[in-house]
């Protein structure tokens, strides 16, 4: 499986504010295990962690993790 790679639109809106992407530090996000489908952007990383913790997209997705432990995936 590969993945082309492209150039958003100068004018692509924030997938969360809807602010144009370009107008601050854009993030690229893909669902990898859907086929890599579509990418979403995200204007900056405030609006992709509050369209994360919106969304409950963190539940069950993380590594676990203790105070003291090493990340486990």
């Amino acid at each position: 499986m590969s993945t082309t790679i492209t150039t958003p639109d100068a004018d692509e809106a924030c997938a969360y504010c809807e602010s144009r992407i370009f107008e601050h530090e854009p993030i690229c996000v893909r669902d990898c295990t859907a086929d890599c489908g579509s990418p979403t952007y995200f204007c900056n990383y405030a609006c992709l962690s509050a369209y994360i913790d919106e969304n409950d997209l963190s539940a069950g997705d993380a590594c676990r993790w203790s105070p003291g432990e090493r990340d486990r995936c």
